[in-house]
Order: C-alpha cells, then sequence, then structure tokens
C-alpha cells in the first residue's frame, strides 16, 4: 500500500506540468492513505466531509448535516449520501488528486459534473 502512495506521489512531483494535473485514484487502499485523518472542504461553498476508511461519510454542506457510506467497486468510490434529511443515492465516481492537496470527484463513473476539494 505504501509503495503504491509513494509511486503516485512521485508521478504527480515528475514535473511541473503535472502540478496542474489530476491522476486517478485507482485502488481502495490508495484512496484510504489518502483520506486518512483528513476533511475534505471546498473551496466556493461552505462544504465540509469526513470520509472514513470504516466506510462511512459525515459532515456539513451549505447548513445541512450529510450522512452517508461508501465502497470501492472497479476503481470507483461508489458512496450514497443523505443530505439534511433527503437522500442523494448511490453514485459511482472517479477519483483523482493532485499534489497540491486536490481531491476531485465526478459522478456516474467520470462521466458527469465534478467537484473539487481540498484535503485539509
Amino acid at each position: 500500500m505504501k509503495r503504491k502512495l509513494i509511486a503516485l506521489l512521485c508521478a504527480l512531483a515528475a514535473t511541473p506540468a503535472a502540478a496542474e494535473s489530476y491522476v486517478p485514484v485507482m485502488d481502495k487502499d490508495t484512496f484510504v492513505s489518502l483520506i486518512e485523518g483528513r476533511q475534505l472542504r471546498h473551496g466556493f461553498y461552505p462544504i465540509t466531509l469526513t470520509v472514513s476508511e470504516n466506510g462511512q461519510i459525515e459532515g456539513r454542506a451549505i447548513g445541512w448535516d450529510i450522512t452517508g457510506s461508501w465502497d470501492w467497486q472497479d476503481g470507483y468510490f461508489c458512496r450514497d449520501l443523505i443530505w439534511g434529511g433527503d437522500p442523494l443515492g448511490y453514485n459511482c465516481q472517479l477519483v483523482e488528486v493532485r499534489n497540491d492537496g486536490r481531491m476531485r470527484f465526478t459522478v456516474d463513473r467520470g462521466a458527469g459534473n465534478s467537484a473539487a476539494f481540498r484535503l485539509q
């Protein structure tokens, strides 16, 4: 697991262009190593999320609580969320990272809209 993370970080730091590029996170172990003990914070909207390695999601977004669960399937982060009491449904998302501490989630297995967060 640590070797995968080191390889990913080296690839991110390889060139100046890589600093601006997102790199896909392809496996659960790498994803967990990136989010473990950290929060995801949106840069523009007041959204803070904690994604635990045990499959739980907690946070707040625009004044309402978020709860949910997640798992990893076929290279995608699949989550089921409730926001302010309303179910958002199950969706599998492409996860990508940059070496500046940003993580981007793209819905519908990478075919839909994206949201970028800062890992803190």
